[in-house]
């Protein structure tokens, strides 16, 4: 398994696949033809389908030029290898294209070419199974952050401080922002007002009501282009810093401990990341916001002083309930359903970790098989389900 940096990247909404897996993939070929006089991108499959309205076209736009660059789009076509198929070409001096590149975005911004594993970064964890993981834990009486630090080295807590702090910032600004979402759907936030009436309700309903509010906040920074961090994906970031955020604030945990929570739910996402899928196009919602719901109700399990088996049931659970989740974006922005949906996973997170802490850890179906039977799962969805927006909810709102 690859670093928790590159599960947990610091980058710009709406989307880790469709804006920042492209626009690093415009960087990479443009540091290999600076000299180009342009370039031709053609965007497949679900690239295509969804991508202006993840602003796909703005991200590469940005970065080759938009008086150089012609863009294809090819929604009809997928590549066998993944859904979010690209390829670029140069123009040379003769006029002619040359040097095609086909690469994919496979989820959480990562980029990989047909046939190879994430191009250019090297694997630092060498288990990538939960059982053997906890298995190791357990004989060096440690948890699920120690194996981080022993793979990662002490330095990976200063970036995930990085992170921490990122992820606080997106929930602050989402709480203090205003007005309407950009694109067509013209969708108010909601962040404030949550914020507003939740701090007015009794205490049994005032802490649900704020994990929403947070939640909430980060998606709706996320929708609007802002800064947030991939926890797995951009289109499920608001589920670990609303979880994480609300009991900073309301147990006082210290921030050390949120760090190794955040490492532990590295581990739950970067297993699905290699073990599964954190892609919406290749295995639907279930591998965003179900592996966010898992993660988060990981770090959260962590907090309250779970063992390594409740906290892999809480882990189990959260992604569990998530399986057979569709992905239909409605006009392929990040808003309808993705918006609330996080807002409820962070909610689904919490009660996760109610449930696996009341046990003692013993459950039948583990997270490793779970990860199987989800990627499984978002293969055997129709390509209608996976990010094209061509069915589902998507659909139906433009019967309307």
């Amino acid at each position: 398994m690859k670093s928790l940096k590159e599960l947990y990247r610091i980058g710009i909404g709406p989307s880790s696949s469709h804006t920042i897996g492209p626009r690093s993939a415009a960087e990479a070929y443009l540091k290999r033809h600076p000299e180009a006089l342009g370039f031709r991108v053609t965007l497949y499959g679900s690239l295509a389908a969804t991508g202006k309205g993840h602003l796909t076209d703005y991200a590469i736009l940005q970065v080759l030029g938009e008086n150089r660059t012609e863009l294809l789009w090819h929604a009809n076509i997928v590549l066998p290898f993944h859904p979010n198929g690209m390829k670029f070409e140069a123009k040379a001096h003769s006029g002619d294209f040359v040097d095609p590149w086909t690469v994919y975005s496979v989820g959480g911004g990562a980029l990989v070419e047909e046939g190879q594993q994430q191009t250019d970064t090297p694997d630092v964890y060498e288990l990538d199974h939960l059982s053997d993981i906890q298995q190791w834990c357990h004989e060096r009486g440690v948890s699920y952050w120690g194996y981080v630090t022993q793979c990662e080295g002490s330095e990976i807590w200063d970036y995930l401080e990085r992170v921490w702090h990122t992820m606080c910032e997106a929930v602050e600004r989402g709480l203090e922002h205003e007005g309407v979402l950009p694109g067509a759907l013209k969708l108010h936030r909601k962040a404030p007002d949550y914020y507003i009436r939740a701090l007015g309700y009794p205490s049994n309903l005032q802490s649900r009501a704020l994990v929403f509010a947070y939640a909430l906040a980060v998606s709706e920074e996320n929708a609007s282009g802002g800064t947030i961090v991939t926890a797995p994906t951009c289109g499920a970031s608001g589920v670990v810093p609303a979880v994480l955020y609300h009991l900073y604030k309301t147990r006082n945990f210290s921030e050390k401990r949120i760090l190794h929570a955040l490492g532990t739910a590295g581990i739950i996402g970067n297993i699905a990341k290699s073990r599964g899928s954190i892609s919406g196009a290749e295995a639907g919602c279930q591998a965003e916001v179900g592996v966010a719901c898992a993660m988060a109700a990981a770090a959260a399990n962590y907090l309250f002083g779970g063992s390594l088996a409740t906290i892999e049931y809480a882990a189990e659970m959260g992604l569990e309930h998530h399986l057979g989740m569709t992905c239909d974006p409605v006009c392929g922005l990040v808003q309808i359903p993705c918006i609330e949906r996080n807002a409820h996973a962070a909610a689904r997170a919490l009660d996760a970790n109610v449930y696996a802490n009341l046990s003692d850890g013993t459950h039948r179906i583990q997270y490793d098989k779970t990860v199987e039977v989800m990627k499984q799962t978002g293969h055997d969805l129709p390509s209608l389900y996976r990010e094209t927006s061509e069915g589902g909810l998507a659909k139906e709102f433009h019967k309307e």
